[in-house]
């Protein structure tokens, strides 16, 4: 009698057991298709679906997982969407800005060596295409830069570099230039060393990139540039009194071909201050713009002072 007793328990726990891994196995099933519909959706192009799972459940661990991968996967996708949409906003910037000053820089120089014009007046369309081939050259140049900040070959070489005399030797070839426009300026650069971890090159390039923006969209018939150490922080400033920046367009001024579409010039790649950024970022260093239309424009570039 105890013997059927105890035989009838076991064949029950054997039987609940059964029934217990039959219904895990069948919640298992059911994790697995759900998984295998949400994956179909996602390949289908649904980047949002997720693949839903309790904690508890046998397969939430790889359902968490695969969700990670997904999300990563939709941000490199996101990127390359993004990187794919500037590259071919570029093709169709270089298209026009490169062909149009080439065809009219082409245009002044065959009506001069053909004859068309003569004297005094060939003599003023070969200074116009001494400038449009300057512009083009430029132009040029901010692509170039552009190419090796996007390049895996791109390299910065960082040292320990004394900013107040680098910044005098950058800006004693711009003052001619100053000059030629009618630009008053003024330059205040301490006398005493100010030492920054930069590439020299790099440094160079942003301080270049700056004045040129206030040189070609400003209008501006002032300029100010400021050296100055504050704190652990060594801070270039440089201040325009031209048309300034629409507020609209503050929070854009540094991205990727973004061109103010009111009151600023509409020469330019719209690459300049983009490079600017990147350039700076690159050298631990950070840059940040404040203006009032018809008032006055201000960038400041800093970069952490190196002992």
């Amino acid at each position: 009698m105890i013997l059927n007793i105890i035989f009838g328990v076991l064949f029950f726990l054997a039987f609940l057991c059964a029934m217990i891994c039959m219904g895990k196995l069948l919640g298992v099933k059911r994790q697995l298709q759900d998984m295998t519909e949400a994956l179909n959706d996602i390949e289908a192009g649904n980047g949002n679906r997720r693949i839903l799972a309790v904690g508890n459940e046998l397969t939430a661990d790889l359902s968490y997982k695969m969700n990670e991968i997904v999300t990563r996967y939709e941000e490199q996708l996101s990127g390359l969407r993004a990187a794919d949409e500037t590259n071919r906003r570029l093709m169709t910037s270089l298209s026009h800005d490169v062909r149009t000053p080439l065809t009219t820089l082409i245009g002044y120089l065959d009506a001069a060596h053909r004859g068309v014009v003569t004297g005094k007046e060939r003599e003023e369309y070969l200074e116009i295409a001494r400038h449009k081939a300057h512009d083009l050259k430029d132009y040029i140049d901010m692509l170039f830069d552009w190419f090796r900040l996007n390049s895996s070959e791109f390299f910065l070489s960082i040292e320990r570099a004394e900013l107040a005399e680098l910044t005098r030797n950058v800006l004693k070839d711009w003052i001619p230039i100053f000059e030629e426009n009618h630009l008053d300026y003024e330059i205040d650069i301490p006398e005493r060393p100010l030492f920054a971890k930069v590439d020299p090159d790099g440094y160079a390039r942003i301080l270049n990139n700056l004045v040129q923006n206030v040189i070609t969209h400003s209008r501006a018939t002032q300029i100010k540039i400021e050296m100055e150490q504050k704190e652990k922080k060594i801070e270039i400033r440089i201040t325009d009194n031209g048309i300034g920046i629409e507020k609209a367009d503050l929070p854009h001024i540094f991205e990727r071909l973004y061109k103010c579409d009111k009151g600023r010039s509409d020469k330019g790649s719209g690459l300049g201050l983009s490079i600017v950024r990147e350039m700076a970022e690159k050298m631990d260093g950070t840059i940040r713009v404040q203006s009032e239309p018809n008032l006055y424009t201000a960038f400041t570039v800093c970069f952490p002072v190196k002992n």
